[in-house]
């Protein structure tokens, strides 16, 4: 309100400046200047300048060292269903909602992001890293291994190799897929195919771009994604800072 006002308050100025100068001399180049000038002004005020985000750079960096996805693009969605009590457990086991991976698995996000773009959709995340502790807590809470990986082996979640995700479009409106996140039934199965057109179509775009890149996908859930060799890091346990 108070820029509108200030806009509103100058423009009346410097047009009494620029009639004052018609009148007083005739100066045509004086009405042009005083022209460019508030041309100017108006667009400083009414649009000003935003400055694009910087992002890391993964260059120099381990393979195996976590990163914070965040850090390094803007082009995804998240909907972290842990760090809510939105998920099968019923139940808040994050502190808050964050996506690291190892930088490796970052690195095949990217590309793999870059590739969905030209089809007009890119990746939303569900889940990535999960904190060893965070597992035995989700086994405690339901502890079959149809669902929940056992601790003690550990999920590749906590390898820093493994994401759940899902399409949307460029705007964020979500892509028909088979069902939801964590629905465990057949509906879930890459192997059924009594599903719509449209769903086939949008789970089968994310599936063969996903393992061009690299990855390999779970039989019973169309949005668990693993990186190739991932199942051969060692089970971490850190937990990221909640601001």
């Amino acid at each position: 309100m108070f820029k509108i006002r200030f806009l509103g308050v100058l423009i009346l100025s410097i047009l009494m400046f620029c009639v004052g100068c018609k009148e007083e001399t005739k100066d045509t180049s004086t009405t042009a200047n005083t022209k460019k000038i508030l041309e100017t002004v108006i667009d400083s005020i009414i649009e000003p300048k935003v400055e694009k985000p910087v992002f890391k750079s993964l260059e120099g960096v381990s393979d195996t060292t976590f990163v914070r996805l965040a850090d390094y693009s803007d082009g995804f969605a998240y909907d972290l269903r842990y760090a809510t009590d939105n998920n099968f457990l019923k139940e808040q086991v994050y502190d808050c909602g964050e996506c690291y991976t190892r930088a490796k698995t970052v690195k095949a996000l990217l590309k793999a992001n870059e590739e969905f773009k030209k089809h007009g959709v890119k990746i939303k995340f569900y889940d990535c890293y999960r904190p060893n502790s965070v597992q035995y807590k989700m086994w405690k809470i339901v502890p079959n291994p149809q669902y929940v990986a056992n601790p003690v082996k550990g999920s590749i979640h906590n390898k820093g190799g493994a994401v759940d995700i899902t399409l949307v479009t460029l705007d964020g409106d979500e892509v028909k897929m088979p069902s939801d996140f964590d629905f465990f039934g057949k509906r879930a199965y890459h192997d059924n195919f009594d599903l719509p057109q449209e769903i086939l179509d949008n789970r089968k775009l994310l599936k063969e771009t996903m393992e061009k890149h690299g990855f390999w996908s779970t039989r019973t859930e169309w949005w668990h994604y693993n990186l190739q060799g991932a199942s051969h890091d060692p089970i971490a346990n850190f937990k990221w800072d909640c601001e």
